[in-house]
C-alpha cells in the first residue's frame, strides 16, 4: 500500500511538473502567437529624433532609420507595424507594462537594461560623442572639464548618466525635437549635448545657422542598439531576431542606414573608441 501511495505522489509530481513546463512554454509563445494572429505589432518609438524616429517636412508620416528598419522587420514577419508615439522617458515603462508590444528609439544594449528587458540582436552600431559650441568648445577639453557644465538630454539616457557622473547638470525637456537642444547650446542656456554620434552629426547638418560642432577629440562609449521587448516574450525577440539576419544578409540595413545617415550604421565603427567611463553603462 505505502509503495503505490508513493508512486502515486511521484506519478502526480511529473504531471505536475510536464504541466508547468507546457504552461511556460505556452506563455513564452504566446505574445508571438498573439501578434501573429492580431496582424499587427504594436512599437513605441519617440517620433522626436531626426534621422531615426521623426516626421520629415511635408509629410505627416513618421520615418527615419529606426522607423524603416522596424517597418521591413514587420514586412519579413508578416505583420503590420503600428506605431505609437510615447516620451523616451516612458518608453521603457510602456514595454514593461505591455502597452506596447516593442520599443525602438535608438536604444543602446548594455547590461544595466539586460537585467530587466530583452533586445533584439543589433541592427546599430555607434559612439557617444558631443555638440558644443564652436567657440571654445563651451570650455570643454576633455570629459573632466564636465563638472558644472549644462547638459541638455532625457533623464534616463546613457548619455545624461555620463553627464552627471562627471559632474555636470541634466536639463530635461518634455520630449521635444533636436531643434530645442541645439538652439538652447547655441544661446549659452545649455552648454553641451551628449548623444549618438550620427544622431548628432544630422542634428547639426539638420540646423547650420547654429554655430555648433561635434567635439573633435571626445568619442567614448562603443554603443549597440536593439529592438526593446519584455523580459517575458523570448518567442517575440526569436522572431525579429530572424528577420533582423534576413535584413542584414540582403543588405537592406546597409542602405537604409546610408539613406538616413550618409554612413553604414549597421557595421562597427573602424575609428578607435575609448572605453566608457561610466561603469554601469
Amino acid at each position: 500500500m505505502l509503495k503505490r501511495v508513493v508512486i502515486y505522489g511521484a506519478l502526480l509530481y511529473l504531471v505536475f511538473l510536464l504541466s508547468a513546463c507546457s504552461e511556460n512554454t505556452q506563455r513564452s509563445e504566446s505574445k508571438w502567437e498573439q501578434v501573429k494572429e492580431n496582424g499587427e505589432l504594436i512599437v513605441g518609438t519617440s517620433g522626436t529624433l531626426v534621422g531615426v524616429s521623426y516626421t520629415p517636412k511635408d509629410s505627416d508620416q513618421l520615418s527615419g532609420y529606426d522607423v524603416e528598419v522596424m517597418r521591413a522587420l514587420g514586412e519579413k514577419m508578416g505583420v503590420d507595424i503600428v506605431f505609437k508615439e510615447i516620451g523616451v522617458d516612458e518608453l521603457f515603462a510602456a514595454v514593461k507594462s505591455g502597452k506596447v508590444d516593442a520599443a525602438m528609439n535608438d536604444f543602446q544594449i548594455n547590461d544595466e537594461r539586460e537585467e530587466s528587458y530583452l533586445f533584439s540582436n543589433p541592427y546599430k552600431y555607434s559612439y557617444t560623442t558631443m555638440i558644443v559650441r564652436e567657440d571654445n568648445y563651451s570650455g570643454i577639453n576633455e570629459l573632466e572639464d564636465l563638472k558644472e557644465k549644462k547638459a541638455g538630454g532625457e533623464a534616463t539616457t546613457t548619455f545624461s548618466e555620463i553627464a552627471r557622473a562627471f559632474g555636470a547638470t541634466v536639463i530635461t525637456y518634455d520630449n521635444v525635437s533636436n531643434e530645442v537642444y541645439l538652439k538652447d547650446v547655441h544661446r549659452g542656456i545649455l552648454d553641451v549635448i551628449i548623444n549618438d554620434y550620427y544622431l548628432s552629426k544630422l542634428g547639426l547638418q539638420a540646423y547650420p545657422e547654429y554655430d555648433l560642432v561635434l567635439h573633435p577629440d571626445i568619442k567614448l562609449n562603443p554603443t549597440e542598439h536593439g529592438v526593446l521587448l519584455n523580459k517575458e516574450n523570448p518567442s517575440l525577440k526569436e522572431e525579429i531576431d530572424k528577420a533582423m539576419l534576413a535584413l542584414r544578409q540582403e543588405g537592406e540595413l546597409t542602405r537604409l542606414a546610408k539613406r538616413f545617415f550618409g554612413e553604414d550604421a549597421s557595421i562597427k565603427p573602424e575609428a578607435p573608441i575609448q572605453p566608457s567611463p561610466v561603469a554601469t553603462q
